[in-house]
C-alpha cells in the first residue's frame, strides 16, 4: 500500500495492518477529512458473545470514532434469521426471535467496553437491521430491489463460487442473503447518512453489492473497507483455540482465560498482534515485536495485559497477570483461574481423574484425556497423573485441587 493517507484513520487503517482492500481510497480519505463521517460494521446474532476473530472490526470501530468519525454497530436481527452463507460448508440452524434478541443484548456488552454510545455527533450507534427488514413487502422488494441484482453477477462471487465448486447445497434462503446486506447499506445511507461499510475481506462481494444498489437507487457515492482476513502464523483461523472459542464475554469466557490466550501467542505473531489489538505506539510495537529469546515474553504479557484491559478493564488484567505468576513461578494455584465444582452426589461413588480433565475442558474427550495422561502432561496439584482411572472422592476436594493439561492449561475442581 503505497497511497499516502490525509485523515487520520485511513493513516491509521494502513499503517497497523488493518487494510486489504477499498473500493477508493482517495475518495473515502477525503471524505473523512471534511467531516464526521458514518461507518458501520454488521454482526449476526448467531451467538451470546463475539469471539476473538471479531476484535479486528471491533477495534476498527473504535479506531474511527478516535479519530473523529460515527462507528454504527448493526446487529442482524433480521438477517440472522437468514444466515449468511458466506465460505461455509453448510446451511446455518436458522435462530427464533427471542434467541436472537437475547443474544444482541450479549453482544452489546461487548461493544461498551470498545466504543462509546451516546446522542453526541460522534457517538456510537447500535442497530438493529430487523427495523427495516421485517416490515418488508416481498412483492414490492422483489420490483424495487431485485431487479438490480444480476444472478450472473452473483453466481461469481467467491463466497458463492466456492459452495457451489463443492457441489454443496446453497439455498435460496440463503442466496437472498447478500441481497438483504446491500439493502442494509441503502437503508443505512438513507436513514443515517452512513457512508462506509467495513467488514472481512471475505465480505467484499456483499459490501459492493451495497455501494452499487445504493448508488443505483439513491444515486449516492458510498464506499467499503475491508481487513484481512487474519490467521496465526502457523495458519489457524483466529478465534478458535485448543480448548475452543475465545469469547469475548466475561460470562463465557473467565477474563484469565482470555488473558492467556494472548500470552500464548506465537513469538512471530506478537508484532503484528500489538499493532492490531493495542494501542500502543508503533514504534513500541516494532521493538516488543523484534524481541529475541526469553525477552519476547515480556511482550507477550504486555500483549496480553493491553488486550484484556481494552476487554475487561484493567483490573481484571492486573488479576489475571498475577494468577499466571502465581500458577506458572509459585506453583499456586491462583485465585481467578476456570473453576469447576462437582457436587458431593456425583462425588458418592468417586469420580475418575480423566473425567475430571473432560469436565474442566482440559480434554476435549475421556480418550483425549486418556492420551494427555499417557503422554505425561497431565498433573494434579503439579504432581503427574499416571493413571487415568485414578478416582478423586469428596475427602480429595477438602480443598481445591488444581488440574494441569501440558504447561500452561489449568483449571480449579472445588465441591460445590
Amino acid at each position: 500500500m503505497t497511497y499516502h493517507a490525509k485523515s487520520e484513520f485511513m493513516r491509521v487503517m494502513i499503517e497497523r495492518g488493518f487494510l486489504a482492500d477499498c473500493t477508493d481510497y482517495q475518495a473515502l480519505d477525503e471524505a473523512l477529512v471534511k467531516g464526521t463521517l458514518p461507518g458501520y460494521i454488521g454482526f449476526d446474532a448467531t451467538a451470546k458473545s463475539l469471539h476473538v476473530g471479531s476484535l479486528i472490526q471491533i477495534m476498527m470501530l473504535r479506531w474511527l470514532q478516535k479519530s473523529g468519525g460515527k462507528p454504527i454497530v448493526l446487529m442482524g436481527g433480521g438477517t440472522t434469521k437468514v444466515g449468511d452463507p458466506s465460505f461455509r460448508a453448510d446451511e446455518r440452524p436458522l435462530l427464533g426471535p427471542e434467541q436472537i434478541d437475547e443474544n444482541i443484548a450479549g453482544i452489546r456488552k461487548v461493544f461498551t467496553s470498545y466504543v462509546q454510545f451516546g446522542d453526541g455527533p460522534n457517538d456510537a450507534l447500535m442497530l438493529n437491521n430487523a427495523e427495516w427488514l421485517d416490515g418488508l413487502n416481498y412483492l414490492d422488494f422483489l420490483r424495487d430491489i431485485g431487479r438490480h441484482f444480476s444472478i450472473n453477477r452473483m453466481l461469481s462471487f467467491e463466497s458463492v463460487k466456492s459452495r457451489l465448486d463443492r457441489e454443496q447445497s446453497l439455498s435460496f434462503l440463503e442466496f437472498n442473503y447478500m441481497i438483504l446486506q446491500a439493502y442494509d447499506f441503502l437503508e443505512l445511507n438513507r436513514r443515517y447518512g452512513c457512508l462506509l461499510q467495513m467488514g472481512g475481506s471475505d465480505q467484499w462481494g456483499n459490501i459492493v453489492n451495497g455501494i452499487d444498489l445504493t448508488r443505483r437507487v439513491l444515486d449516492n457515492q458510498i464506499f467499503g473497507l475491508t481487513s484481512p482476513l487474519l490467521t496465526t502464523s502457523d495458519g489457524k483461523k483466529m478465534g478458535k483455540s485448543q480448548s475452543g472459542a475465545i469469547w469475548l464475554n466475561a460470562d463465557m469466557l473467565s477474563p484469565y482465560e482470555f488473558w492467556q490466550f494472548w500470552r500464548n501467542t506465537t513469538d512471530a505473531d506478537v508484532g503484528r498482534f500489538l499493532k492490531l489489538y493495542t494501542e500502543l505506539p508503533l514504534d513500541e510495537c516494532d521493538r516488543l515485536g523484534a524481541l529475541q529469546g526469553s525477552e519476547i515474553n515480556a511482550a507477550k504479557v504486555i500483549l496480553a495485559n493491553e488486550v484484556t484491559t481494552l476487554c475487561h478493564g484493567a483490573e481484571a488484567a492486573a488479576a489475571a497477570e498475577a494468577t499466571a505468576r502465581e500458577v506458572f513461578e509459585k506453583g499456586g494455584t491462583g485465585d481467578d483461574l476456570p473453576t469447576f465444582a462437582v457436587t458431593a452426589a456425583e462425588l458418592a461413588d468417586g469420580v475418575s481423574v480423566s473425567s475430571l480433565f473432560v469436565k474442566s475442558g482440559l480434554a476435549k474427550s475421556g480418550k483425549d484425556a486418556k492420551r494427555l495422561i499417557a503422554e505425561g502432561g497431565a498433573r494434579l496439584n503439579d504432581e503427574p497423573v499416571t493413571e487415568a482411572g485414578q478416582m478423586i472422592t469428596a475427602a480429595d476436594l477438602a480443598a481445591p485441587i488444581k488440574l494441569t493439561a501440558g504447561r500452561k492449561r489449568h483449571a480449579l475442581i472445588v465441591l460445590g
